[in-house]
Formats: structure tokens, C-alpha cells, sequence
């Protein structure tokens, strides 16, 4: 499954859009407490809706159905296609319908707790079992508001026909990539909008961040694009774009085709096609990117997880699902072996032995949350635009185009 900016600009943007239409802030449930042992499970009852979409359907289908025998109660699981589930979710919740829980991406949180359709939650002594990173993600203005089962990012797909051993920095890469003969000395998608997430590591690796964080590991809202930092990634993409490694003609289903076909040794990609990629029989192996600016390349982490809704008819045995079985090792082995998915519980994920789930396991290990805030959907399309522009030769001077990207992001920012 291809993963693309414009949607999830868009769909961000609609948050803002909701939002200002809400007249107001919307008052939080009291967050349920969680047990501390599945020993001390509440007595719970009644009846439990979970809606997921067709892309985390299969991760969930074994565990729920062992919930359902385990506390005898009635779970009806949902399937709602991706492109709608969340616009419906946030329409749905405040008129009393929609579901008890919702299955979807940490990047999802910043339009459900400005609209008010999501409970806050509390993990107490659970929260040590999973990632630091993973619980940051479902982290909003110091409060946790759903429970993480899984993590995945972008990494280095490589061709083990075409090439065995990889250089240490991108550059290295490149020309390595160039020596092979290969049409492609690397293929990373951009398209005719640009793709920021995909170049995020390359950038990170000089130093340049999109939002500063706090001690704590969570997002503020101070913009860190700019900067010495920033500038030198942007004369670096100018570099990129004259060795022909950037091209809008290239999105991701160009990319994934090209290397299918061993037209490069190397793809920037993540496990949404490295596994379209084993499914052919090809050969490959996942590895961290290489840092192209000295310092450590770190991919957005996206992670997956649970919400309460906060109008739920249920929420005592919703919380219990979220927060008490959903943290246990039991429920995340099962998740991981229905859906492949690298859990976040560190306990499961240090259980992974398969070499390619090891793989995506290391390239997301130093990996930054995606930032939930409603404002990444102002940041996405001047980002991705602006590199696109500076990749093209459009923009003369990188310099000063990636000095007016932030100052047209900044602006947006502050219009809301």
C-alpha cells in the first residue's frame, strides 16, 4: 500500500476545519484506571464495537475473538475503508454513534483530541512495557489517549542479487549505485507533489527537525526547520535533484515497479511494499538509511494503536480491552502473528527471530513519532512542494526557498 502526503495533509486539514466548527472545547471523561494484572481484570459485560479498516483488519481478528472467549462478552468488529474511517469517526462520536474503540495510526491523534471524540487514558505502570517512543506518540499535551500494539517506518530495501554489502553514508551509496550500472543508484518516491516523509531521515541526518522536543520526548509547537541546519539539507536536496536521484515522474508505484524489475539495488521504502517484494520471491534485506549529513538518519515512526471513544456505551469494557488486554505480551504475539506488524511491547518485540521483521525492527528503532498536531497539515504541502522545487532546479537558490517554505508555514501556522 502506497503511503502518501497529500491525503494525510488533507485529512489534516480537515481537522482544522472541524475544529473551528465546534464552537468550543468538549469535556473530557475521567480517564478509567487500569488494572494492574490480568488477574485483576474488572468484571465487565455487554457489548463491544471496534472499528478497523482493511489495512489493520487482519491484525486484530485472532486477538478479539480470544477477548470475546476469554471475558464472555459480545465484541462486533467493524470493517471501514480506510479513506473514511476517521472523517466518520470524528462526525459520528458527538452525535452518541460510532464505536467503542477505534484501531488507527498515532498521527490521528491531534484531529481526535481537538474535536473532543477521543477519552483520555491512563496506563499507570503499564506504560515502562512498551516503547518510550510508542508512548509518546499517543502522547497529547501531556495526556495519553490511546494504547500503541505495533510500530513501522520507512528503511533501506536492497536488492541482495544486485548488491551485498552497503556503504556506510548515502553518498557512498549513491555512487556505489552509480558503479553497478543500475538505471537507479537509489529510488526514493516523490511525485508530482513531493514527499517529504520520505526524505525525512536524509534531512534528520544533518540535524534538521520539523518541531522541537521537549525533555520528555513530546512535540512543541516551535518549528525547527530553519536554521543553519535546515539550509545545508536544502542544498543538499539541490545536489540530489542534479544526480537525478529525485524526480516528480517517480512516485511510488514508479519506484516499487522500477525495483521489482532490479532496476536499482536500493529502495527507500517501507514494509508495505518490501512485503509485495517477498511475496515475488525476491531476495532482499531491510536496513537502516545512511546518514547522507553526518549525523544519525531517523525516520518518522508511525505507530498503531487503540482509542476509546470518549461518547463510548461502553467504556468500562472498553478500557478494559485497550488498557488491560491490549498490554499484554499474549495480546501482542497474537497481533504480530496475524499481522506482521512489529509490536511495540518491547517484551514481543525482542521475541522477533524472522529476518526481514528484524530489519524493520532496527530501522524504526531510532525512529521520531510522527507529529499528531493538526498543524502538520499546513506543514506537508508547503514541505514537499518546497523540496520538489529545489530537487527540480525550479528554485534558483535552495537557500532562500527553503527560507520562504518556513515563513509560509509559520504563516500558516499562526492563521490556523
Amino acid at each position: 500500500m502506497q503511503r502518501g502526503i497529500p491525503a494525510v495533509a488533507a485529512a489534516l486539514g480537515m481537522a482544522l476545519v472541524l475544529s473551528a466548527c465546534s464552537g468550543g472545547t468538549t469535556p473530557e471523561p475521567e480517564s478509567p484506571k487500569p488494572t494492574t494484572s490480568e488477574s485483576e481484570a474488572p468484571e465487565v459485560s455487554g457489548k463491544l464495537t471496534v472499528w478497523v479498516d482493511e489495512t489493520r483488519i487482519n491484525d486484530f481478528k485472532d486477538v478479539v475473538a480470544k477477548f470475546k472467549a476469554d471475558r464472555g462478552v459480545e465484541v462486533e468488529v467493524v470493517q471501514k475503508a480506510s479513506g473514511d474511517i476517521r472523517t466518520e469517526f470524528v462526525q459520528q462520536v458527538p452525535t452518541g454513534e460510532g464505536p467503542d474503540v477505534i484501531i488507527g495510526a498515532n498521527d490521528w491523534i491531534g484531529e481526535f483530541v481537538t474535536n473532543g471524540v477521543v477519552a483520555p487514558i491512563e496506563l499507570g505502570d503499564k506504560a515502562a512495557q512498551f516503547s518510550a517512543g510508542s508512548i509518546n506518540a499517543f502522547s497529547y499535551e501531556g495526556k495519553s489517549y490511546g494504547v500503541p500494539y505495533a510500530v513501522e517506518s520507512i528503511g533501506l530495501v536492497r536488492n541482495n542479487a544486485l548488491a551485498k554489502e552497503t556503504p556506510a553514508t548515502f553518498d557512498e551509496l549513491i555512487a556505489q549505485g552509480k558503479e553497478l550500472k543500475s538505471e537507479f543508484p537509489v529510488l526514493i518516491q516523490q511525485g508530482d507533489q513531493g514527499d517529504a516523509y520520505h526524505l525525512y531521515p536524509l534531512q534528520t541526518s544533518f540535524g534538521s527537525f520539523v518541531f522541537k522536543q521537549d525533555e520528555a520526548g513530546n512535540y512543541t509547537d516551535e518549528l525547527t526547520l530553519g536554521g543553519a541546519q535546515g539550509e545545508a539539507w536544502a542544498k543538499y536536496i539541490a545536489k540530489l535533484g542534479k544526480e537525478g536521484i529525485l524526480d516528480a515522474s517517480i512516485g511510488g508505484d514508479q519506484a516499487k515497479e522500477a525495483f521489482s524489475a532490479g532496476k536499482s539495488a536500493y529502495m527507500v521504502t517501507g514494509p508495505w511494499y518490501a512485503s509485495e517484494f517477498v511475496k515475488e520471491g525476491m531476495d532482499i534485506s531491510i536496513l537502516p538509511i545512511p546518514s547522507a549529513g553526518g549525523e544519525e538518519s531517523r525516520p518518522f515512526a508511525g505507530y498503531q494503536g487503540a482509542y476509546i471513544s470518549a461518547k463510548s456505551q461502553n467504556a468500562l469494557l472498553a478500557n478494559d480491552f485497550v488498557v488491560n488486554y491490549l498490554s499484554t505480551e499474549e495480546a501482542a504475539d497474537q497481533i504480530y502473528a496475524s499481522g506482521g506488524r512489529i509490536p511495540a511491547l518491547t517484551a514481543s518485540a525482542a521475541k522477533i527471530t524472522d529476518e526481514i521483521a528484524k530489519g524493520w525492527a532496527d530501522a524504526a528503532a531510532n525512529g521520531l513519532p510522527q507529529p499528531g498536531s493538526a498543524a502538520m497539515g499546513v506543514v506537508w504541502g508547503f514541505w514537499g512542494a518546497a523540496q520538489l522545487d529545489i530537487a527540480s532546479g525550479k528554485a534558483a537558490d535552495p537557500v532562500k526557498a527553503w527560507e520562504t517554505m518556513v515563513k509560509n508555514i509559520e504563516d500558516g501556522i499562526k492563521k490556523g
